[in-house]
Formats: structure tokens, C-alpha cells, sequence
């Protein structure tokens, strides 16, 4: 009950700070299991993404979450656990740890998840090179949806190490699916997948 309370002042007050625009440009919200990636500027890109989708795509997506970050307090970590239900990455693991493994487990069970290929918050205008987490995935799980999404203005509300947002209107746009073609290189399909999310900047 708590959980639910909280998700509901969450919500209503990322759409009091940002108007939480979701516009599907490429693909209509649909129930089915999908990857959403998209750039990363801000901590709050996670809330933002989530917000922007509808109650019922909410309740079966998942957004990466960085350990170090989300569970630095016991709020923090209640939040991302039973608010987002998010999958907790380990950005200070050991040589010999999948940083996938995690992932993979929620795409086995059936969840859809929200992903940050660039692996770390950017400032500049384009995102960073994608690493290479996007592409095993797809290897993986070839009969999940790929969705581009592009993320615009987040950064302005919360600017990297700042903790007071900002109000001011954000937007998140989802693009037409990509999919891993057949021999298909990493670089290649990172870059591809890339400039999908990019070319969703100016729709």
C-alpha cells in the first residue's frame, strides 16, 4: 500500500517538474517484452522513462538502477526496490562478475527492461559510444523488441550533482524498433542503434 502511494506522489509530482511527455513516434505502447534503451544525462533518466510509460507497461518494465547510487540510503533503495522494482547493477564488481547476469535473469522471466547503453552519465550533447551490454542482449534474446528512445531535457532538471530539480518540460520519444541483423558486427549494430536514439532528438 505504501508502495503504491508512494508511485502515485512520484508520478504526480515528475509531472508537475516535467509534464512527463511520452510521444511514440516510431512504435505504439504495446504489452509485449521489450528492451527500451535510451541516453543518459541524469540519475532521474530511470524515473523519467518510467513515468512517461502507461500504468500497464509500468507494471512489467524494469529500469536498470547503479547500486552504488540507488542504495546509498535505505530510502533510496526502497524506492528503486518497491516503487520502480528496478535491476540493480554493480558498477564496482569483480573482474570475474557478468555485469549482464542480472539482466538476463529479468529478460528470462519474461520482464521488459530499461536500459543506458552509454554505461555511465554523459554531458555532451550526443551520447557517448554504446558498450557492448545492448548487442549480447539481442544476441541473446532475439524475439525481444528493441526500442530506441531519446530522453530530452532530464539533465536541465537535475544537472549532474545537483539534488534540487528544476521544473521545466522533459519528453521522452520512442522510436521504431532496430533489430540485430543476420552476421551483423558489434560496432556496427552499437552504432546503428545509436544513431536511432540520436535521430529521435529532433522529431
Amino acid at each position: 500500500m505504501l508502495a503504491k502511494l508512494m508511485s502515485l506522489f512520484l508520478l504526480g509530482l515528475v509531472r508537475v517538474l516535467t509534464g512527463a511527455q511520452a510521444r511514440w513516434y516510431g512504435c505504439p505502447p504495446k504489452a509485449e517484452q521489450r528492451i527500451y534503451f535510451a541516453n543518459h544525462q541524469s540519475h532521474a533518466d530511470l524515473v523519467m522513462i518510467w513515468a512517461a510509460l502507461p500504468k500497464e507497461l509500468r507494471s512489467i518494465t524494469r529500469p536498470i538502477a547503479a547500486k552504488d547510487y540507488w542504495t546509498k540510503s535505505s530510502f533510496k533503495k526502497w524506492i528503486t526496490t518497491a516503487v520502480f522494482n528496478a535491476i540493480y547493477v554493480d558498477r564496482a564488481r569483480t573482474a570475474d562478475q557478468d555485469p549482464l547476469e542480472p539482466l538476463i535473469d529479468a529478460l528470462e522471466r519474461g520482464d521488459s527492461i530499461i536500459i543506458f547503453p552509454e554505461g555511465t552519465r554523459g554531458n555532451a550533447e550526443e551520447p557517448q559510444p554504446f558498450k557492448a551490454g545492448l548487442y549480447n542482449l539481442a544476441q541473446k534474446f532475439p524475439h525481444v523488441v528493441l526500442v530506441p528512445a531519446w530522453i530530452d531535457n532530464i539533465q536541465r532538471v537535475m544537472p549532474k550533482g545537483e539534488v534540487v530539480p528544476v521544473p521545466i518540460l522533459c519528453s521522452v520519444t520512442f522510436g521504431t524498433p532496430v533489430q540485430l541483423g543476420d552476421g551483423e558486427e558489434r560496432r556496427e549494430f552499437l552504432d546503428r542503434a545509436r544513431q536511432a536514439v540520436i535521430a529521435l532528438r529532433d522529431v
